[in-house]
């Protein structure tokens, strides 16, 4: 990992407390909204902060990318400064190890207007579950096993479709086991980090299966074709670790 005079010293303090969807994060460092490879969208929301071994795999990835001869990376949900639930959108991305990236790159700085609305780009018709003609190419492909290949990445979630594209593509890579088959991300991927050093509050997922992912597993999914429920409204505050409700 990349890691900065900045990251190293902080990094002594941070700590991710609790599980990924209940849980905070201590001493977290904001992500700079622009650097090499990469562009930090909706800042609006405030939610660009992360563990150091976050921002230090977002900093990395991009410079990576970026010598691949791929265009900006769009980064989008970190965490807040503390973690925590957010008001509405995920119920994730509480102790600062997870981020979106999306799977629409920037080959220009994005305009004023469009930084904190800017269009997505789906990849698949989420309906018929379909990937759109063009979309999912060599530079989508060249970005998840950039992504996926680095040990500290726990797991990456992935709309079914795109999963499937993947292994049709790159199933003898082992970073493929690590691509998780969820509804919704048809735009974008969500990186999930292992539970760092120095965070023994942090409660870690459970290992992901044996074998790619490729088979039966997935094959489940594109049969049922689960769509993203319509949820609205103020998410549900879950019950946190007791060191997250200390002021």
């Amino acid at each position: 990992m990349m890691l900065t005079n900045l990251l190293l010293a902080t990094l002594l303090n941070a700590e991710a407390i609790g599980g990924y969807a209940a849980g905070c994060l201590q001493n977290g460092v904001a992500l700079p909204l622009t650097g090499p490879g990469y562009q930090v969208i909706r800042t609006k929301r405030l939610r660009y902060y992360g563990h150091p071994t976050l921002i230090s795999y977002l900093q990395t990835l991009a410079n990576q990318t970026r010598m691949a001869g791929l265009p900006d990376l769009y980064i989008a949900d970190l965490a807040m400064a503390r973690g925590g639930p957010f008001t509405t959108g995920h119920r994730s991305h509480q102790t600062g190890l997870d981020a979106d990236i999306w799977f629409r790159m920037a080959n220009r700085p994005i305009g004023k207007g469009e930084q904190d609305s800017p269009a997505e780009w789906p990849l698949i018709n989420e309906r018929r579950y379909q990937v759109h003609p063009g979309r999912f190419g060599p530079q989508q492909l060249t970005l998840l096993r950039l992504a996926a290949s680095k040990p500290e990445v726990a797991r990456i979630f992935i709309n079914p479709v795109l999963k499937a594209q993947v292994c049709k593509q790159a199933s003898t890579e082992p970073w493929v086991a690590k691509l998780r088959p969820w509804v919704g991300h048809f735009s974008h991927f969500h990186v999930r980090l292992h539970c760092p050093i120095g965070s023994p509050q942090c409660e870690p997922q459970a290992e992901i299966p044996a074998g790619n992912g490729c088979g039966e597993e997935l094959d489940a999914w594109l049969k049922d074709k689960p769509q993203l429920p319509n949820v609205s409204g103020i998410n549900k505050v879950p019950t946190l670790p007791a060191r997250c409700q200390q002021p």
